[in-house]
């Protein structure tokens, strides 16, 4: 029994019951709360930290959520067994950390192999399986799109089936987004640093892209308006949660005023929401306050795992539903229908929500890394997001930093690939694919011996 285990919070930023969950799963993973340990009550635990039960409650319902505890009435909270061996991870043996690709990392407390060979085991005894196995329409069968509509609900509010489509990943709807809004040669807005998958499919269809200026809080509605009046563009694309790459969240008020001004200038909206799941408390989509002209799409990729291949997207009307649906087809015919009845299953049974949760707090852990190691330096990040933005100091320029860190077995994306003009001396970072904390920690703790020496200096301290 560990009845006297009181999490250290002070210092912690943000609500204090996420502070009470990470403090809680940095003493899961570092052994000092081992397995089968009972906590201490909620209610003296309060107590000890002067704050609310419902702040604690909350707290452990979190980390029950994200399969690191255990409860039941009568007996208490108990640490689950989380680290079987077979699940224990093993470093890297090439030695190379890879800081490039931008995924949802994949921790233990997930338990994604295990939900996986559950959830396939249940879909093959279920009645009809075999017809699930089978070609699909387009847009989804009935029961994924119902499935869908129920996981957008929860950030956009109720939607009827008809307007929502599941599609096989983000990249393919919006390459069919683009072919259903836009002719060759129309002007598409996107801010002045953009997702590298957009500007291709963009540049494949030869659309104009018109950058917009953004500043800390995102994409400016003053910039977009005079872009608007100026370029007369058809659409604007945004990413308005943990921006890629800049991690920029719009405020509701500024989102607010983008969709007056999309209104306004007759602009269809393409909302790529594809971090909007991991913030616990994020505002309100673009597409529940303007869905008449608001294309929104939702991947499963950056908040799940990319190889469930699943993104669920909410259209302005049915009309727009056929006319997607008949680009989707002439793309990738339709989405895997085993994943997608995959998807659908874990909405239904809570399984989905569970791992999300899991990946907000190691993304949470893996930002406090951030925060220790890159200190001093011009990170923009947000705390439950798994990228970050790095300015480069003085002298270092990016193409030199890039070089010097393949050297080290670093890789990362320099900032000309989201550039649309000028790019900015600066880089992405994704956390997501390091294997493990310390991993990270190790890979993080080399950029910043990098960065903190000249370019003429380097060969003293490789």
């Amino acid at each position: 029994m560990m009845e006297s285990w009181i999490p250290t919070i002070a210092d912690d930023a943000g609500p204090k019951y996420l502070a009470i969950l990470r403090a809680l799963t940095a003493d899961i993973r570092a052994g000092r709360l081992p397995p089968g340990v009972r906590l201490p009550p909620q209610r003296a635990l309060a107590k000890h930290l002067n704050v609310d039960l419902t702040t604690v409650t909350r707290a452990f319902n979190e980390a029950r959520r994200a399969g690191l505890i255990d409860a039941s009435a009568g007996r208490g909270s108990f640490v689950r067994n989380i680290a079987r061996p077979a699940e224990v991870r093993r470093p890297n043996p090439s030695g190379s950390i890879d800081f490039s690709m931008n995924m949802p990392p994949q921790p233990v407390a997930a338990r994604l192999a295990e939900r996986l060979e559950a959830g396939l085991s249940r879909l093959a005894g279920s009645p009809g399986f075999l017809d699930r196995m089978q070609y699909q329409d387009s847009a989804g069968n009935m029961a994924d799109r119902a499935a869908a509509a129920q996981w957008l609900g929860g950030r956009l509010g109720p939607l009827p089936v008809q307007r929502v489509l599941v599609a096989g990943g983000a990249q393919a709807v919006l390459a069919a987004l683009l072919a259903v809004i836009l002719k060759p040669g129309d002007a598409l807005c996107v801010p002045t640093l953009t997702y590298p998958g957009l500007r291709m499919a963009a540049e494949r269809r030869g659309i104009r892209l018109v950058p917009v200026a953004c500043d800390a809080d995102g994409l400016d509605p003053d910039a977009f308006r005079e872009r608007c009046e100026a370029e007369r563009p058809r659409a604007l694309y945004v990413v308005p949660t943990l921006d890629n790459p800049t991690t920029a969240t719009l405020p509701r008020a500024r989102r607010e005023q983008i969709a007056e001004v999309a209104r306004a200038h007759g602009v269809a909206i393409i909302e790529d929401d594809a971090y909007g799941a991991l913030p616990p408390e994020a505002p309100a989509p673009i597409a529940s306050l303007a869905g008449d002209i608001t294309w929104h799409v939702a991947t499963l990729s950056k908040c799940v795992s990319p190889g469930l291949r699943i993104a669920y997207v909410a259209v302005p009307g049915t009309n727009e539903a056929v006319r997607l649906a008949a680009e989707l087809r002439a793309i990738n015919m339709m989405a895997s229908p085993l994943t997608a009845a995959l998807a659908s299953q874990w909405i239904a049974d809570g399984e989905l929500e569970a791992v999300v949760a899991a990946i907000r707090q190691e993304n949470g852990l893996r930002q406090a890394v951030v925060r220790e190691t890159l200190q001093g330096l011009d990170v923009r990040a947000h705390p439950y997001g798994h990228h970050l933005w790095l300015r480069l100091p003085e002298p270092w320029r990016r193409g030199e930093f890039g070089a010097h860190a393949r050297q080290l077995g670093l890789s990362v994306i320099q900032s000309e690939a989201f550039a649309v003009g000028p790019a900015p001396e600066a880089i992405r970072v994704s956390l997501g694919a390091a294997s493990d904390v310390e991993t990270l920690r190790y890979g993080l703790s080399l950029l910043a011996t990098l960065l903190a020496h000249p370019p003429g200096a380097i060969s003293t301290v490789v």
